[in-house]
């Protein structure tokens, strides 16, 4: 678990599957221009986890030796995904490699039902998830906002969820807040919001509407200042979670003065 120069993370850590966490922001480590932009844009930021694809890792050849060794001296906590598959039995094979070659009973589910859009397939998301979790993986799928689903992967076993503010690597923040704040209230456990943040400003948001973390990749891997970008979330997302749970106030109708009107000489022009 990355240290952190803020007291308040130590205070209010993440918990996921009974494990704490000082920081809640997690860090995709594809699409970065360089190793040693991933590396310095994971020590700005100081996540939780960083993802890592099982796929990557064995498709580059003598380069995944290189990249296994980066990821273990980042020294973060690596939550492996299964990115590209399209079917349960596919995501069974690559959630058992991936335990067998990162070490980690840790995750991330992603069983895509459209190549377009990248959409999970929301049909075969539960089994997929069941039975993972009947293996004795710690599951984070990733989903969308639907709250019927939302609740079969709970029901399933999933202690915490990543559902998505809009599809993966488009930036446009959430599509539909309605949704979003509906599940939050009817969901109890942990919700990571996991694809379609682009600006820190979005990330602010999730986090003030009673989000638990969030997990970027595109919108720091590829900004002109992946560093620098990363902070700037990590930042956001300080200041959503403290404003939520400072008690943000209620919208009102009306203008409310800031300063209190009682007693307040009141003169009258001929």
């Amino acid at each position: 678990m990355p240290m952190t120069d803020h007291p308040q993370e130590m205070s209010d850590p993440l918990r996921l599957y009974g494990e704490a966490f000082a920081s809640r922001l997690l860090l995709g480590t594809s699409r970065y221009a360089s190793p040693a932009v991933l590396q310095a844009a994971v020590q700005r930021g100081a996540p939780a986890m960083i993802t890592a694809s099982l796929r990557r890792q064995t498709a580059a050849g003598d380069g995944g030796q290189g990249f296994w060794q980066l990821l273990q001296a980042l020294a973060v906590p690596v939550l492996p995904n299964t990115a590209g598959c399209h079917g349960v039995q596919e995501v069974l094979t690559t959630a058992q490699m991936a335990r067998e070659v990162f070490g980690t009973p840790w995750i991330k589910l992603e069983l895509i039902g459209d190549d377009y859009t990248l959409q999970p397939d929301t049909l075969n998301l539960p089994e997929a998830a069941r039975l993972l979790v009947r293996d004795g993986f710690k599951v984070l799928p990733y989903c969308t906002e639907d709250l019927v689903l939302c609740q079969r992967l709970v029901d399933v076993g999933c202690q915490a969820l990543m559902p998505w503010a809009a599809p993966i690597g488009t930036g446009k923040g959430p599509l539909n807040p309605y949704a979003m704040r509906l599940l939050r209230e009817r969901i109890a456990v942990p919700l990571i919001v996991d694809a379609g943040l682009g600006r820190p400003s979005q990330a602010c948001a999730v986090m003030e509407w009673g989000y638990d973390a969030v997990l970027l990749n595109t919108a720091v891997a590829l900004a002109q200042d992946a560093v620098a970008m990363a902070g700037a979330f990590a930042d956001a997302v300080r200041a959503g979670r403290s404003a939520y749970l400072a008690g943000a106030m209620r919208e009102q109708d009306s203008a409310q003065p800031s300063t209190p009107v009682l007693g307040t000489p009141f003169w009258h022009h001929p």
